[in-house]
């Protein structure tokens, strides 16, 4: 159990840094940073209960876009100020670097096992954030029509 409350505080203070590094205003740091943390915390409960890292990505993905889209309309200010650092925590960065490290030492088959990883993780988020984009272009046409009714 403690080992998730580092997880989720890494989470937290990478999406923070990340927030900072693309420019957030000082307000909005707290609530990307946030963001950051909920993905990773929704990635880790997913993957637990199915131990599937396409589905875990997915997931979290789509959680992270709900989540930057809710507050990019509560603080009036564009989604991806809370996207970007909320997807970061997703990023296969580790398996991306084993990746280029066996292909570069010439162990292909290692090499060809960790970019399929990679490249799993990366179709995950991409799917996510378009089915997220959806789900929340399909709420807002409804609540339109609704609101017409």
């Amino acid at each position: 159990m403690r080992y998730v409350w580092i997880q989720l505080a890494a989470a937290y203070f990478g999406s923070l840094g990340f927030a900072l590094l693309i420019g957030n205003r000082f307000r909005h740091l707290f609530f990307a940073a946030l963001g950051g943390m909920l993905t990773w915390g929704c990635y880790l409960a997913i993957h637990w209960v199915l131990p599937s890292i396409f589905l875990a990505n997915l997931c979290a993905s789509i959680v992270a876009v709900c989540y930057s889209e809710a507050f990019a309309h509560w603080h009036k200010c564009p989604a991806v100020l809370f996207l970007v650092p909320g997807i970061i925590p997703l990023v296969p960065g580790g398996t991306l670097y084993e990746t280029m490290k066996n292909a570069v030492e010439g162990e292909l088959s290692a090499a060809n096992a960790c970019g399929r990883e990679t490249l799993i993780c990366a179709l995950a988020i991409a799917a996510g954030i378009g089915f997220g984009t959806v789900l929340r272009k399909l709420s807002y046409a409804r609540k339109q029509t609704d609101s017409n009714l």
